[in-house]
């Protein structure tokens, strides 16, 4: 990652847009799965026969699940326009390699989203639901990645050689941000896999607590170092941490009213509400600890060279 780039504000913006259309996106998805409308349109790529972008909008408000299964294909049409755009702007604004390698494997993602999206429908198969929701997750962390790699505080500091001078400190720091990203990724595979077959509650509670764990350890070593880390800022681990204060009540809401007495007596809006933002939340959640992760290996350097013999005995003579 040693290319020289120069910042690009319009590819900036086309990364954001695309991360935030996805976001969108993902967020739809929930309404569909909570409201049990993923197989409203019963045919793909059509929708009952009509082309998917003629389909009358007369048609669609007559049922709401036909509105939000059509809407979320619709909302997944736009970003996988949107990934074609930003693909394309990579290839010509951007001289890294690696970042058209990204900007690639995110035209890939969106493609086989597609195809996942489909064979939910026409295959009438779960696990094809379950894999598009962890794949939509991780599709999403991966926009924001391009998101940071094109902004102007990392092409600015492309040259950033050392910030950190304990690499033990750094070290531990680094490894415990990939941990918590890694647990909140797997915590949101079991929780597609509670939301779509009612099963694996226990493992989604473990790991509830595994998350929780590893972002209070990940912030409070991070403002342990907060003189090594200013370059990241303050901001995305407050964020982490509200979030996960935020998705714990929702988690406690949605366990309520989905899977207790108590539940029954709540407004099928109310819980639609509840497990959908319990989603979205967890989407935020994951793409702050994986940009934060990004930034501590971006502005922590666990390499600095040790003094050269050379260096050592100037020093002594």
């Amino acid at each position: 990652m040693k290319k020289q780039s120069s910042y690009s504000p319009w590819l900036h913006r086309v990364a954001w847009f695309t991360a935030g259309a996805t976001f969108l996106l993902i967020v739809i998805g929930g309404i569909v799965t909570s409201t049990e409308s993923g197989l409203a349109v019963p045919d793909w790529p059509t929708s009952f026969g009509y082309n998917m972008f003629t389909y009358p909008l007369s048609e669609m408000v007559k049922n709401p699940k036909i509105l939000y299964e059509h809407s979320h294909r619709l909302m997944g049409s736009l970003v996988g326009l949107l990934t074609i755009t930003l693909f394309v702007m990579l290839l010509v604004k951007d001289s890294r390699g690696w970042a058209k390698w990204l900007g690639f494997a995110a035209l890939i993602g969106v493609s086989v989203q597609g195809v996942l999206g489909g064979l939910r429908v026409t295959e009438v198969n779960l696990n094809f639901a379950i894999v598009h929701a962890c794949l939509a997750q991780a599709f999403f962390a991966l926009l924001c990645g391009i998101c940071w790699f094109t902004s102007r505080d990392w092409i600015e500091n492309q040259n950033l050689s050392e910030s950190i001078v304990d690499n033990v400190s750094a070290k531990k720091l680094r490894r415990l941000s990939l941990i918590t990203t890694c647990l909140i990724y797997v915590q949101l595979i079991f929780g597609a896999i509670l939301r779509h077959t009612g099963s694996r509650l226990d493992a989604h509670l473990l790991f509830a607590f595994l998350v929780t764990l590893h972002i209070f350890l990940l912030v409070r070593r991070f403002f342990n170092m907060s003189d090594n880390t200013q370059k990241i800022g303050q901001s995305l681990p407050l964020l982490l941490l509200g979030l996960l204060a935020v998705q714990l009540i929702l988690g406690f809401g949605a366990y309520i009213t989905k899977l207790t007495a108590v539940g029954a007596t709540a407004s099928a809006l109310l819980t639609d509400i509840v497990t959908t933002a319990h989603v979205a939340v967890g989407a935020l959640m994951l793409v702050s600890s994986f940009v934060i992760t990004l930034k501590i290996y971006r502005f922590t350097n666990t390499t600095i060279p040790i003094e050269t013999p050379v260096t050592s005995s100037l020093v002594t003579e």
